[in-house]
């Protein structure tokens, strides 16, 4: 087991675009495709045996088995002849350039936008779930859905929380951390010249990292409300990244670390004493540190909540496929009907929380210890990624961020400004 069943590989890189954690980002081709039938596309027409051919992308996942896990779950389909592709490195770039081409997959992994749909890249899925719709949670489904419809299956949940180490934090006499001020306290007494107080990615200090959604999240705000609106107070996010800043200005956070935040190395090897990272890497984590501890990221506003940044990954179909219909039928086999395969997928090569419902409530792993905490956690405060949100909207909250907390900007002015382009963007809608 190494890292995270959450997004490109090595394990020395962030698996997580800046614009997931922005707001559940997916990368948008520039190029307008019409619309697409079956009789379009990536894909050759005829596999072993006769039958019908079509690819299947995932992303380089770091769990050990999991490349071959996926492959035997192909295998096992017996109405087509399924190629897995196995894509290290920028998944998304070469997604992208595979949706606009010709040679792209057929049936593939990510995370829903509005800009996929847009631009006529996926097809809709609504009634690949319409029997076990029920399964699925409201925020599961709400991640998958533009306008009303479905475009997108989920596979996993991946909650993303603070880690630590009790003994560090019971002998600094920390017994409770319920606040972003208590974090930012706790982790300045928590450093020492050997150990950091917190890490939250190689690049937080200078444009927060992984925690600028939490950050939202914890002021009680989302991106975007309902009604497409811009879902968070300006003047309270402000405050919050001034807080996020004052971690950097402490050196409380941990830089520069030999894997960046999703990789468990570093609090298992004493780098810091607390870590932001996925429930994923709790079966190493419980393996190499006995007294664990796991909290969500504290309010970060008087009326605030705590929050959990729960992303996953999500099956789709191109709808530049030659067989769309073909390609439906593998993605509902699955994702949807196959609970076997999507227990193993969930539970084997690290823990995830299955989307459906009926199988999250069985899985044994996950009902006691951290996992049991982790799951309760991400039912009580979990928010999860937004379609709506582009990649646009996401690149003009990021570079104000990257100002705000790396190179001391106002940060009012610079969310108004943020808010202004990405007001623009919805506008477009």
């Amino acid at each position: 087991m190494e890292t995270t069943m959450s997004d490109n590989r090595p394990l020395a890189s962030s698996p997580f675009s800046r614009r997931l954690f922005l707001g559940g980002a997916a990368a948008a081709s520039a190029a307008a495709l019409g619309a697409c039938g079956s009789n379009h596309g990536s894909g050759s027409s005829q596999g072993a045996g006769g039958k019908t051919a079509i690819q299947q992308w995932y992303h380089q996942y770091g769990e050990s088995g999991t490349q071959q896990a996926a492959k035997r779950y192909a295998a096992e389909y017996k109405d087509a002849a399924v190629t897995v592709q196995w894509i290290p490195g920028d998944y998304d770039t070469k997604l992208t350039s595979g949706l606009a081409g010709s040679s792209g997959p057929d049936a593939f992994e990510y995370h829903l936008s509005r800009a996929l749909v847009t631009s006529n890249e996926v097809v809709e899925l609504t009634d690949l779930i319409a029997d076990v719709k029920d399964d699925y949670s409201d925020a599961d489904l709400g991640s998958c859905t533009v306008d009303g419809k479905i475009y997108a299956i989920p596979m996993i949940d991946d909650p993303q929380l603070i880690f630590y180490k009790k003994s560090l934090l019971e002998a600094k006499g920390i017994s409770s951390i319920e606040t972003l001020d208590d974090l930012v306290s706790a982790a300045k007494e928590l450093t020492t010249k050997d150990v950091k107080g917190l890490f939250s990615g190689n690049t937080a200090n200078n444009d927060g990292g992984a925690l600028v959604g939490p950050v939202i999240y914890s002021t009680g705000g989302r991106y975007l409300t309902q009604d497409m609106k811009i879902g968070f107070d300006t003047g309270l996010v402000a405050d919050a990244l001034l807080k996020l800043r004052q971690l950097g200005t402490d050196k409380s956070l941990l830089l520069g670390a030999p894997t960046d935040w999703t990789d468990p190395g570093s609090i298992q090897n004493g780098l810091c004493a607390m870590q932001w990272i996925g429930m994923w890497a709790v079966p190493t984590m419980s393996k190499a540190i006995e007294d664990l501890g796991v909290m969500p990221f504290p309010k970060a506003a008087p009326n605030g909540q705590p929050s959990v940044a729960s992303g996953g990954w999500s099956a789709m179909v191109s709808a530049k496929s030659k067989h769309i219909d073909e390609a439906k039928a593998f993605t509902k086999w699955l994702w949807v009907d196959n609970t076997k395969d999507q227990e193993d997928w969930s539970l084997s090569y690290g823990f995830h929380i299955p989307p459906r419902k009926s199988l999250a409530a069985k899985a044994t792993k996950l009902q006691s210890g951290v996992a049991a905490t982790c799951v309760q956690l991400n039912a009580d405060h979990g928010v999860q990624n937004d379609p709506n949100w582009t990649p646009a909207m996401g690149t003009a909250l990021t570079d104000a961020v990257t100002r705000i907390v790396g190179k001391g900007a106002d940060p009012e002015k610079e969310l108004a400004a943020a808010v202004k382009k990405i007001n623009t963007e919805l506008q477009k809608f």
